[in-house]
Formats: C-alpha cells, structure tokens, sequence
C-alpha cells in the first residue's frame, strides 16, 4: 500500500483550506434519512452535555489524495462529510452575530484571495448532478431559508430530497436552542470534535482500507466498486453522462435488484457457475472485456439495456405491437418459482431477441417447462445453476429455442409426473405454484394474477374428520390415506385456514367455506368442486386423472 497516511484532524482543520473534498460521480448520491442525521445531532449534543473537554471522535474518512492541487475524492465519509456541510450552514444562518456567521461561513466555503486570484469554492463538491444544488441553497449564505421553502416533489434527485428532510429535521431542532447553546456546540465541533482521516494515492488500496474498516458511513456496494473502475476511466463529459445513466438504472430497478442483476450478469458472461465471490469474478470474467478502452460501452451496451430487460422480467412490462400479453404471462408464471436462476437465461433472451415476441414466446414456455419441472421435482441448487449454465453457453452457441438443456430426459418427464401425481400437499414449496398453474389454465386466463394479499392450499376431504361425519362413510381409512393430499383433492382459497371449517361434511363447507362475499369463488379450481353435489372417491379419480393430463399436456410430460 503506497503512501498511506492516517490522522486525528479536527474538524476546523478538516474543513479548511488543507482539504478539498470531491464526491466523484461513481459514489452513490447523499441518502443519509433524517433518523441518522438527528442521530448525529443528538450524539454531538449529549457530548456537549457532558462538558467533560474530551475530545469527540466523529469515525473516520477515506481518501484518494493524488499529488499537486487536485481535489481529494471520498471514498468513505460521505453522508458525515455532507450532513456536517448542513449543519455548518444551519448554524451559521441562524446566528446574529457577524463575526461567527463568517466564521462557520469559511467553515463550509473557501473564500479565496484576491492577491494570489483564487475564487472562492465549497470546500466539499457533490457529485455534479447535485453541486449546483447544494451550493445554491447549502454553501451560500442565508441558502438554508430558501431552500426550506422548496417543496420535496419539485427535486429532482433523491439526494437532494435528503438534503431538504435533513435540513429542516435539524434546523426545527437547533432553532429551539439559545443563541449561547448553539454557540457551545459550535465552539466543541472546533475545538475538541475529530475525524481520523485516511488516505492513499490510490483508488484500489483505498477500496482496501475501506473494505477492512468500521465505519458508521454507508458501506460501498460490490456494483460501487464497479462503477469507479468505470466511470474512473472516462474523460469528464463522457464521465457525467455515464454515472448518470448508471444512476437512471440503479433508481430504476432499487438497490438490492441492482445488486442480482450484476450476479445475473457474470452468469451471462462467463456462462458457468460461481466459484468465488463476486469482486474477485465479475471483474475477471465481465470488466476484463471493457477495460481498457471500453468503458463507456459496458454502460450503454450492458448496464443499460440489462437493466431495462430486468425491469420488464420483474414487472411483466415487454411491450410490443402484439404478442406481449404471451410474453408478460411467462414472466408472471416464473416469478411464482422460489429461485432466480433462470434469470440470467431471461435477460439474455430479451437482450437478443427483444424485439422478437413470437420467438420470445416460444423461447419463455420453454424455459417455464424446465424451471417447473426442477421446481417440483425439488433439484439442489448446484445442479440447478449447472443446468442454466449448460443453457447459456447452448444459447451462446447459436441453438436457440433447440438448445439440448431445454429438453427433459426421460427420466425428468417421469419423475416430475411422479410428484405431480404424489402427495402434493405435503411440498409446502410447490404445491401453490402447480394449483395456480393449473387454475390459469381452467380460468382460460394466460398468466392471471390474482390481487389477494393471501392465497391458500386447501383439502376438499379433510385431513382429520371429525366423529360420525359422512366424509367416514363415503371413504375408508385406506382411500382418505390415498387421497387426502393428492391434487384431485385440493383447491385454493383467499382466505386464512380455519380449523374448523376445514372438517364440515361436504355440502357446509361449499357454502360456508369454499365460497366468496357473493356465493362464488374467485379460482376456478374451487368452482369447479362447486359443481359437485357430492364428493367421494370415484370423483375423486377422474379429477386426478383431468388435472394431472392438462400438466402434461402443457409441459410436454
């Protein structure tokens, strides 16, 4: 690690004239909500109180501090850095004494010198969709009144939306102090308040520090990480309108998506399982193609149009002049599966063949036949990525919708036919996934959604009969064992289980139980048994028989 150099600085020294801190455009914007900004306020105020002179010790910031007069870029300390800014400028807008006014002024601009021609500056720049902002209503005198008069909705940019909650949390507190109390807690910020100020020459030693340390900051994100290798590699105009378009599709899809689609993206690249974790791969297997020289199309050729496509999988949103209904059905269907693993091979599709929705129809039912079919047939997780992994590099390969891994041996056709007609109730996991399948297709409704907060798997049989019920005299001890769990018997309901309602004879529980607010059921599955004026185990077989047909039918079993 070159250089390294870390210090005890005071904050008077911190924001002075020796530090010229800049937010680089790859950083994630200003998100700190106003609970950790009140958070800080408090922790300064409760020192204060203690009046004990010890010096306060505010965490820690990371730098990349390259030599000459080049701004220091923070890559830890952000959220600290800028909430300090707010509460400078709050201070020192509120105060009606002159002198400390231009005091805390130099403490959040610098105000240059005629003599040697310096400007005056900020002594700490956002990231350049939010600097003008900042500097306008944060970094200006008296900006803080103006900008409690703006309205939340009018901003453009959730970072300035915090800036704006933020401020006014802390103004509406400090406002209520005297002008002694505030001039106390101004005097402890520069007189016994500290950062420890780390930093190197160089961006990856930096991440380095930053990766090993304890710090009350916002933790950098694997996709951070990326972003400053990429956007780092840019020239200034090429740089700006890259972060920004990262940013549009970080907000677009939300953190933690954006996160997966970055694991969906290295199992597109690399088209094989993961074997270590995702900073060490993704650079190797992904970024190795784009840097150097390429930087700004792995964000319009990758980031971009990825992100886009995992939008419309996510929110069954493809658009097409017709065909898409079919298409947003697949979607609908897949998101039901309890893994993501065939997302990669959905991205792909949709990157290559978007514009295509009779192919991508044909190409999504293949891909529901075999996610079902290891779905119910319960496949372990490393066989399961293997499987997709096979799939891409087919699909790499140009095999398309013939690709070998879409087909189902013979020995996968019959073993999901085995748990389809097995106890279905007792997988907890896959049971709702295969009644919803088959309810679509009874309804005649491709992909419906039904807007019920719950869903539940019922027995028309019940489990447990009560004494002397008909369900004893229409079944024996061996039938209720044969059938209790199996599909024939179930249906779905959107209501919460009840106990005892769940054991009345047959005609009370289609009245009572199987039935809405209007004497109907919302599934078709449950409609059906509606129509049965008894329910005994001859039915029972050609229900089992029906239902069973109509999923092979529909995945080729």
């Amino acid at each position: 690690m070159q250089q390294l150099e870390a210090q005890e600085v005071s904050l008077h020294k911190v924001f002075s004239s020796d530090y010229d801190f800049r937010i680089p455009d790859y950083q994630r914007p200003y998100a700190w909500d106003v609970e950790q900004a009140v958070q800080l306020l408090t922790d300064l105020e409760e020192s204060l109180e203690r009046g004990t002179g010890e010096p306060y010790f505010l965490g820690s910031v990371v730098l990349v501090k390259a030599k000459g007069d080049a701004p220091a870029e923070v890559i830890d300390g952000q959220q600290r850095l800028t909430t300090l800014t707010i509460l400078f400028a709050l201070l020192r807008d509120l105060t009606e004494d002159v002198d400390l006014r231009s005091d805390l002024d130099r403490l959040v601009t610098e105000p240059g010198n005629k003599v040697r021609r310096l400007a005056p500056k900020p002594r700490l720049t956002l990231r350049m969709r939010d600097a003008g902002f900042f500097q306008q209503y944060i970094q200006t005198r008296e900006g803080t009144e103006a900008l409690r008069s703006l309205k939340e909705g009018s901003l453009p940019t959730d970072a300035q939306k915090a800036v704006l909650r933020n401020a006014a949390a802390l103004h509406a507190i400090l406002v209520e102090w005297s002008e002694a109390r505030r001039l106390d807690l101004v005097q402890m910020l520069g007189e016994r308040t500290f950062l420890v100020v780390v930093s190197t020459p160089d961006l990856d030693s930096a991440h380095r520090i930053f990766s090993v340390m304890n710090s009350r900051g916002m933790d950098l994100s694997p996709t951070d990480i990326f972003k400053s290798h990429i956007i780092g590699a840019l020239d200034e105009v090429a740089s700006e309108q890259c972060a920004r378009k990262w940013e549009d599709a970080e907000e677009a899809l939300g953190r933690d998506d954006f996160a997966d689609l970055f694991l969906h993206l290295r199992m597109v690249f690399a088209m094989k399982r993961a074997e270590r974790e995702l900073l060490k791969e993704f650079p190797e297997q992904v970024l190795s193609r784009y840097l150097p020289g390429k930087a700004e199309a792995f964000v319009t050729e990758v980031v971009v149009p990825y992100a886009d496509a995992y939008v419309q999988i996510r929110d069954a949103r493809y658009t097409a002049a017709s065909g898409a209904e079919q298409v947003n059905a697949w979607f609908k269907r897949l998101q039901q599966i309890d893994n993501n693993d065939w997302r990669p091979a959905a991205l792909w599709a949709l990157r290559t063949h978007g514009h295509d929705p009779a192919w991508l129809d044909r190409f999504f039912g293949a891909l529901e036949r075999l996610a079902a079919s290891m779905f119910i047939r319960r496949v372990y997780t490393t066989p399961r990525v293997t499987r997709y992994a096979d799939l891409l590099r087919e699909l790499d390969a140009g095999k398309g919708l013939d690709a070998p891994s879409f087909a189902l041996t013979d020995e996968e056709r019959t073993e999901t036919l085995a748990r389809l007609e097995g106890d279905i109730y007792l997988v907890t996991r896959t049971r709702k996934y295969i009644l919803l399948r088959l309810d679509e297709m009874l309804a005649g409704k491709p992909g419906v959604s039904y807007d019920h907060a719950l869903i539940t798997v019922e027995h028309v049989l019940p489990q447990n009969p009560k004494a002397g019920a008909r369900w004893l005299r229409d079944f024996t001890e061996k039938q209720r064992g044969q059938w209790t769990h199996r599909l024939g018997n179930l249906v779905l309901l959107n209501r919460t289980k009840n106990s005892y309602a769940q054991n009345y004879d047959f005609t009370e529980k289609k009245t009572k139980y199987f039935t809405g607010r209007h004497g109907v059921s919302t599934f078709a599955l449950t409609s059906q048994v509606l129509q049965h004026e008894t329910w005994v185990p001859e039915l029972l077989q050609k229900r089992q028989l029906r239902l069973v047909g109509l999923l092979a039918d529909e995945w080729d079993l």
